[in-house]
């Protein structure tokens, strides 16, 4: 029989390979928009959040190893159905979103190469690669584990170009550090613009939890699984903020706008050489289509979770065990995609996405808290108990309650409706209520 493990480092790469795209050739410049050079310090603080969540997935992950849906899988077995329900929802719609934001950057990239008009064409292209990978996923053409991991290599071979490459722009071709670049702009330099580019920002890091949702699959088991979630996202915490200040080096930090593509907005500013310009146009194409076939495995694989726990309805319980892929799942997941590109510009997009994400990572850390006082046994426990689980809660909540304000309101309404629909379900089927005491 074929071994069908998965390496520590093909892992590792596979988490990278979710986060590299959504958010360094993505949402760096919409970031600096936001906070302009206080982008920086929103890098690195959400990077440490990022880091906090991972850990707790990793220990429950040590649990459950088995298990494909992620965060949602974890919260149904500590809590059961009605939470499990609304956290798998929340977190199910987060990633079909998620899917619209990185094809975007796709989209964004493609135009900017082909010299044709942003504006016209990057919904489009958007398209056409949400519908192409989900006939990829169809088809069972899967990444090749080590075509993923060579993949991984070139996207971050690609990034130490440019950041070498605004290095040199900046301290020998420029003369010295421009300061001016990262001049405060009182518009942008408040509470309020940080924590709105932190929510764009831990949008950028969540691709980590893909790894949790094949656990049982990474040779050396569930604790190697954990030590890959954190270490993709060590490394894409220092790539990020290096790529950012290049980014800054390269253009003054007030010229950067909402928009897909800020790599390539910097190169033209600079006028960089037209291969470098290409070289990293490709680059970012292979990391927005990497991501993007990331975002729609696990998409796929939650609502096929969900439904395999007897929460949805049996027709989203087709998966293909030969081909490993969630037929219904894929499908659904590519026409939300695509209905939500049309929802806004691609921070509105990712503000909404990240509400379920947030909600599935607090709810986790509870989770964790269950497990603990149960004792039950894990191979990897986070370190310093219960302090960085209460300062991941308070973190986690205060990212959600610096959301926009019409991402805040879209969350708050799907999760009422999630309850309402829950409650009707149990209704339908005639299910007792249960009732608990929760003091004597």
């Amino acid at each position: 029989m074929a071994d069908k493990s998965i390496s520590v480092k093909v892992a590792t790469a596979v988490g990278l390979g979710a986060i590299i795209g959504a958010g360094i050739f993505v949402l760096s410049g919409t970031a600096i928009a936001l906070a302009g050079p206080l982008a920086l310090i929103a890098f690195i603080a959400v990077g440490i959040v990022a880091l906090l969540v991972a850990l707790h997935l990793g220990e429950l992950g040590t649990i459950m190893p088995n298990l494909k849906g992620a965060s949602y899988s974890y919260v149904y077995k500590a809590f059961g159905s009605e939470l499990g329900f609304i956290t798998g929802m929340l977190l199910y719609f987060s990633y079909a979103t998620a899917i619209s934001v990185v094809a975007t950057g796709f989209g964004s990239y493609l135009s900017s190469i082909l010299g044709m008009s942003e504006a016209l064409y990057t919904i489009p292209f958007a398209i056409l690669l949400i519908f192409a990978l989900a006939i990829v996923n169809i088809l069972g053409i899967k990444k090749a584990a080590n075509a993923d991991f060579v993949l991984v290599i070139i996207k971050i071979l690609i990034l130490v170009v440019f950041i070498a490459f605004a290095f040199f722009v900046a301290f020998y071709k420029g003369g010295g550090f421009p300061s001016s670049h990262f001049a405060l702009n009182p518009a942008t330099s408040g509470l309020g613009s940080l924590f709105a580019a932190s929510v764009v920002i831990f949008f950028a890091y969540t691709g980590f939890q893909a790894i949790s949702t094949f656990t049982g699959r990474i040779r050396g088991g569930a604790v190697w699984a954990a030590r890959s979630i954190v270490i993709s996202v060590v490394i894409s915490m220092i790539l990020y903020t290096l790529v950012a200040f290049s980014l800054m080096l390269l253009v003054p930090a007030s010229s950067f706008t909402v928009s897909g593509d800020p790599l390539s907005f910097a190169l033209k500013a600079v006028n960089a050489p037209q291969w470098l310009f290409l070289l990293v146009g490709i680059g970012a194409l292979i990391a927005t289509t990497s991501a993007t076939l990331a975002m729609m495995l696990g998409s796929s694989r939650t609502l096929y979770q969900i439904s395999s726990d007897r929460l949805l309805p049996k027709v989203l319980r087709r998966y293909n065990q030969k081909r490993d892929v969630a037929i219904n799942g894929v499908i659904i997941s590519a026409v939300i995609a695509v209905i939500m590109l049309f929802s806004g510009d691609i921070f509105t997009i990712a503000a909404i996405s990240n509400f379920g994400l947030l909600f599935s990572f607090l709810v986790t850390s509870f989770a964790v808290i269950h497990y603990r006082r149960l004792k039950t046994k894990t191979g990897f426990k986070i370190p310093f108990y219960p302090y960085l689980t209460v300062i991941t809660i308070i973190a986690v909540l205060a990212l959600m309650i610096g959301m926009p304000q019409i991402a805040l309101l879209i969350g708050v309404l799907l999760t009422l409706s999630l309850i309402v629909i829950y409650y009707s379900l149990r209704e339908m089927e005639g299910k007792k209520v249960i009732r608990v005491q929760l003091f004597k």
